[in-house]
This record gives C-alpha cells, sequence and structure tokens, in this order.
C-alpha cells in the first residue's frame, strides 16, 4: 500500500494533519507567503437556484418559465433596474452598498454536469469534465505552499475533497477542543489497527507515526491558540452559524491558518421550492452578517475574503413539483474589504439563449475565480493549481 494511502483510509484523512517531516525538509525551497491573509469559502451543497437568488424581476421569460415559484419583484431588494435579491438575503444589502460584495453571474464550465457528486469534483478539484482530478484544489495549494497542517482548516468532521492534497491535506474539526481531545485519546496501536500486518513495513509504519505526532502538534497549537473572548454572542442558532463562528474565533486568535472551508446544505430543491430556499437563504445571510461584523470589530475583515458557490444552479423552467430540476451555470458571491470591483460584476445572460437542457450558459469558468484569489489575494502562483489558460478576473 503506498504511504499516502495509509494516511487517507484513517480518520486521519478526514480529521487530522497528513504532513511527513521528510516533506518538511522543501520548506526552505517553497516562495514565501507575502501576507497573511485569510480565505473563507463556503459550499452552498445541492445546487442553489440562482435565478430565486438574484432574480431578473422584470424578465418576461423568466415569469413565464416560472408561472408558481418566480420571485415577484415586491419580495425582491433592488441592485439595479433589471436585478435584485431575493427578500431573504437582506443583511447583504449592506455588504453591497459598501462595495464589499461582488456578485460574479453565469459561472459554470465547458460540458456541465447535472450530477451533484460528479459537479462538486470538479469545483473542488478545479478540473475539466473530462479529467477530473484526484486531488482538490486547495489541496495542491497546500501541497506547493503549505508549510503547516493547519494552513487549511474545514469546519466538519469529514474532510472534503477541495483540501486532499498529493502530499499534504487539510484538517476537518468542529472545533479546536474537539480536535485536541480526539487525538490525545487515540494512540498509534488503535491506527495500525486499520490495516493488515503485511502493510506495517517498516518505512510505512514511520511515515505513519510522524503523521500521528504532527497531528498532535496541530492539535496543541489549535488548543493553546484558540480563544473566544472577542466574538459576539449573537450568532444564530444554525449549522453554518456555528461553522462561522468557529472560524471566526481561529481568525481573531490570530492563527497561522490561510484557507477555511465551511458548507450549507440542503439546496436540492426538487419539490416545494419557495420554503425552503426562503430559510435556507436567510441562514446564509444572518450568518454572514454576523461574522462579518465580527470580524469589523477586530479588524479582520480587511485580511478576510469569502467565497460562496453551489455545485451548479437550477433549470430555468420549474418543474411540476413546484421545485427546479439540476442546472448549469450559477452566480458566486465574493465578500471583502478591499475589492477592486464590487457590486455586479457582470449581467445576468440572457434568458432568451439557453442550452439544449433549458440552462442558462456559463460565460465565467469558475476557476478564473480560483486563479483570480489565488494570485491576487493569496499572493501565489495558481500554476499547477488551477490550469494556466484561466485569465485573472480583477475583482480583487
Amino acid at each position: 500500500m503506498k504511504r499516502r494511502h495509509f494516511i487517507k483510509n484513517t480518520s486521519l484523512a478526514t480529521g487530522m494533519a497528513l504532513v511527513p517531516n521528510f516533506l518538511k525538509a522543501f520548506d526552505d525551497l517553497m516562495p514565501e507567503i507575502l501576507s497573511h491573509r485569510n480565505l473563507v469559502v463556503i459550499h452552498l451543497e445541492g445546487g442553489n437556484d440562482g435565478l430565486n437568488t438574484i432574480v431578473p424581476f422584470n424578465n418576461d421569460i423568466y415569469f413565464n418559465s416560472r408561472p408558481k415559484i418566480a420571485i415577484k419583484k415586491q419580495n425582491t431588494i433592488r441592485l439595479n433596474d433589471d436585478l435584485g435579491f431575493h427578500k431573504s438575503l437582506a443583511p447583504l444589502k449592506r455588504l453591497f452598498d459598501s462595495g464589499h460584495l461582488s456578485i460574479i453571474n453565469n459561472v459554470g464550465y465547458p460540458n456541465p454536469s447535472r450530477s451533484h457528486f460528479v459537479s462538486s469534483d470538479i469545483w473542488q478539484t478545479a478540473s475539466s469534465h473530462e479529467s477530473i482530478q484526484t486531488s482538490g484544489w486547495i489541496g495542491r495549494y497546500l501541497d506547493k505552499y503549505g508549510k503547516m497542517p493547519y494552513d487549511a482548516i474545514q469546519i466538519d468532521d469529514d474532510l472534503s475533497l477541495a483540501l486532499r492534497g498529493v502530499h499534504r491535506n487539510g484538517i476537518a474539526t468542529r472545533n479546536a477542543k474537539q480536535l485536541y481531545r480526539s487525538l490525545q485519546e487515540s494512540n498509534f496501536n488503535e491506527i495500525l489497527s486499520y490495516y493488515e500486518k503485511e502493510h506495517h513495513a517498516e518505512h510505512n509504519l514511520g511515515y505513519l507515526y510522524q503523521t500521528m505526532i504532527d497531528s498532535k502538534s496541530s492539535a496543541r497549537y489549535l488548543y493553546e491558540t484558540v480563544h473566544d473572548s472577542k466574538l459576539s454572542d449573537k450568532y444564530p442558532k444554525s449549522g453554518l452559524s456555528g461553522q462561522l463562528k468557529v472560524i471566526g474565533q481561529f481568525i481573531n486568535s490570530g492563527l497561522d491558518t490561510h484557507i477555511y472551508y465551511a458548507k450549507l446544505k440542503g439546496f436540492d430543491t426538487h419539490a416545494s421550492q419557495l420554503g425552503k430556499q426562503d430559510k435556507l437563504l436567510k441562514v446564509y445571510a444572518e450568518a454572514i452578517d454576523v461574522f462579518v461584523k465580527d470580524l469589523k470589530k477586530t479588524n479582520r475583515f480587511k485580511d478576510t475574503l469569502i467565497l460562496t458557490f453551489s455545485e451548479f444552479g437550477r433549470r430555468v423552467k420549474q418543474n411540476f413539483s413546484n421545485g427546479t430540476d439540476h442546472g448549469a451555470a450559477n452566480n458566486v458571491f465574493v465578500i471583502g474589504e478591499t475589492l477592486k470591483k464590487s457590486g455586479l460584476y457582470n449581467d445576468l445572460a440572457t434568458l432568451q439563449d439557453l442550452d439544449a437542457n433549458g440552462d442558462i450558459k456559463y460565460e465565467v469558468d469558475f476557476r478564473s475565480i480560483y486563479q483570480t484569489i489565488l494570485t491576487n489575494w493569496l499572493q501565489v502562483s495558481a500554476e499547477g493549481i488551477v490550469n494556466s489558460s484561466q485569465k485573472n478576473l480583477g475583482f480583487i
């Protein structure tokens, strides 16, 4: 069994750091990251309906295609003469007005998949549909620029593909205390029990043992560094709010972490979409609102960029269950204090020219968003992380 397969087949792959010491010898050869900036990635899992998020309230095609689920103009928050926020996104309007939100429309990729699993893998790996990679784009960032196991943290029990590299993975944990306690309770013999005896070759044992040491060291660092004394107690009671509160604790504690990853599930709205999406967008907007306010109070918002995406949009035409089926292109939100192009980055694509499945055609490749963030925000080369043919969008 290959070394990286050892660790990826244990709980360490989904909750712990994966940096053996022999890789650290290359640290001196890696480019220095110019400044400490935070990237927070939020995945709206299930395929959020972008048309009912950023609503074309004057478009007859929109209303004719959705006689029962279209959002009426009076239930939107006006952004310009043609588009408005879903009313549940009211807290985002303040960010929009202050120049701290960029809405990128028509984001997707060629030959789109309408499978949750395949499209999520494409987004998480920055791959093409024809050749999906086995490592995530954040994982490849860690392979190339990571110095410590906690350079990327997902607030969850399981690690998403996005944070899995070839040599380094991110950490998945609900909070610093959970990670610390779980590693104090585990031991090397317990980890060995996952494998057949023929896999206990000396070099693999050394790799696994060093990984265990690095994981415990990382857990202790997080546990001893994190505090929440500067955080608001007004976080709403939702899963996403809980994740962002932990991320806020990490950021405000001055952790030497660069990327955080969170999820909000439930956007696969094939039936009775209106009530479901209303609640989910409200959960998202309220969580973002208090999170940004906390970062502003501690002067950390200027160092933080928030990227929100969903693996695909929904079909333009509603289905027979008052919902929408899997689509293609969608909108992406980028939130930050130092955006170069805020507001509506681009216009919504015409609804008169849809693809063969009745979906909005993509105009912006999602990988160009990643490239822009890597080069302009994290200040590293995107080479080897995303396809070099992607262009810089200049929103940050």
